[in-house]
């Protein structure tokens, strides 16, 4: 089995192409025509998103993303976040600008990992992105399971 995409509603196809192609890096590698709407598939190595025109239709669950806030939604059956490394949170943002509001952060995790930095912004559509520096696995739980087989 191997990872695929994210699909992602998007009020605006371009808009939202526009932002994780300039700060995100992904490119487009595909667009299907269905007629009155299209898909729009960008991609950034082995990850891609999946961009479709949003339809009318309210959050089945939750608060809506427009207003979610910090880490994003934390509904059962809602995304919380996208995440994505980078090597400098601190140049993310400064490339950023003011093209997307902060959500929460920038947050030191020190005190778990050694240089761990994360900060979460409003995408577009109201998605909360993740960026992080400094994150690595724990190699000591490499293919373990705690006691509840989480």
């Amino acid at each position: 089995m191997a990872w695929s995409h994210v699909g992602l509603n998007c009020v605006d196809q371009k808009t939202t192409e526009e932002f994780y192609t300039r700060y995100f890096g992904f490119t487009r590698a595909r667009v299907v025509d269905l007629g009155e709407a299209r898909i729009v598939f960008l991609r950034k190595g082995d990850a891609y998103l999946e961009l479709f025109a949003a339809g009318d239709a309210e959050p089945a669950l939750g608060v809506p993303p427009a207003v979610a806030g910090g880490d994003g939604p934390q509904a059962p059956g809602r995304m919380r976040h996208l995440a994505f490394q980078t090597d400098s949170v601190d140049a993310f943002l400064a490339s950023l600008g003011d093209a997307a509001e902060v959500t929460l952060g920038p947050l030191d995790f020190d005190d778990f990992i050694c240089g761990w930095r994360t900060v979460w912004v409003r995408d577009p559509d109201g998605v909360i992105v993740e960026v992080s520096q400094g994150f690595e696995d724990d190699r000591t739980h490499e293919g373990s399971h705690d006691k509840d087989g989480a």
